[in-house]
């Protein structure tokens, strides 16, 4: 059965010399439960897969090794911190978050969050930039109706929660093959044509990629997104919807399998990390040189071969620092009168 949340990456075969064989398997047979099950169909799918598959692995523990040391997340932090204060409006708006991310919340009320002395997700935000005219000092004068640009960052999300840096990292490495999976199947869809069984194909295609972006696959979230559906659930909807695909034809598996080798194999061109830098001052304002009110901040950004991007931020913040979890029994009371 295919466990859409189990990692194929086990404690230390991410900084193995060489990948050991049962990871290559788990990631070749996650390849194909990811994209078209039929694909098993194909003779020598395995071996076809291999170059594709061992490439894509050494890609994504490349792109997550080069995720910064996390960020601490507590109100010190908060006020030393010029990234911290660029990512959140107020230290409210950050406890905010913490005690509002959903996946944050599923981890906590966990056996291993309730134990936990620590916490380490990764930290998703969408960057906008836009056009404003402001102020601005030249020398001792003030000058107005400045042309400027302000960058915001909003839709914040927690992603992979676990005690354990290392771990969380195992986990992300997952979330980015995965990613590149998602890619592969929209990539399928869109192949399909428009009439009869293949515009059903399609659309079943289709409907498979929403299914694993409502459960959270790789480091997108649209604006069109959908409340994550429980996990039973969406290994429900998955399995309805591979059931359906088997009974369609299998005369077109092998452009299915090019497709997703050719993702897999050019995985930089379709998932690639970005490190750079920004400075901006306590009202967003982007400056062109760090300044007193405008220090410079690092800044790593994912890019999709779909022209989506996130920015990305591994956090970390101790038990002590976790706002008090949400009490449901008390906010319906509150709902209901």
């Amino acid at each position: 059965m295919f466990k859409l949340f189990q990692t194929i990456f086990q404690k230390g075969q991410d900084k193995a010399a060489a990948y050991p064989e049962d990871l290559i398997e788990r990631a070749t047979e996650r390849a194909v439960d990811g994209t078209d099950r039929r694909l098993r169909a194909v003779s020598g799918y395995r071996k076809s897969l291999r170059p594709a598959i061992l490439h894509a692995i050494d890609h994504v523990i490349a792109l997550v090794d080069a995720f910064p040391a996390p960020l601490a997340l507590n109100r010190p932090s908060y006020g030393a911190s010029p990234e911290l204060k660029a990512y959140f409006a107020s230290v409210e708006h950050m406890h905010e978050v913490l005690t509002r991310d959903a996946e944050l919340l599923r981890w906590r009320r966990t056996p291993e969050g309730g134990e936990a002395e620590r916490v380490v997700p990764l930290l998703i935000m969408d960057m906008s930039e836009r056009n404003v005219l402001g102020m601005a000092l030249d020398g001792d004068s003030v000058r107005r109706e400045v042309a400027q640009v302000q960058v915001s960052f909003a839709n914040h999300r927690l992603r992979d929660p676990s005690p354990i840096e290392d771990d969380t990292r195992r986990f992300l490495k997952r979330r980015a093959f995965d990613h590149l999976l998602t890619l592969a199947l929209g990539n399928i869809a869109a192949s399909r044509g428009e009439q009869g069984e293949l515009k059903r194909e399609r659309d079943l295609l289709r409907a498979k990629l929403g299914a694993l972006k409502s459960g959270n696959w790789g480091f997108e979230e649209g604006a069109e997104a959908q409340p994550v559906m429980d996990h039973v659930a969406l290994q429900e909807r998955i399995e309805a919807i591979d059931a359906q695909l088997a009974t369609l034809s299998t005369s077109l598996l092998t452009t299915h399998l090019d497709i997703l080798i050719d993702v897999l194999g050019h995985a930089e061109e379709h998932l690639r990390g970005d490190s750079g830098t920004l400075c901006v001052d306590r009202m967003g304002i982007k400056q062109a040189s760090p300044g007193p009110n405008a220090p410079e901040i690092p800044l790593f950004r994912l890019y999709n071969s779909v022209g989506n991007s996130v920015v990305v931020r591994l956090v970390a913040a101790e038990r002590a620092d976790l706002p008090e979890m949400p009490n449901l029994l008390r906010e319906g009371l509150r709902y209901f009168g």
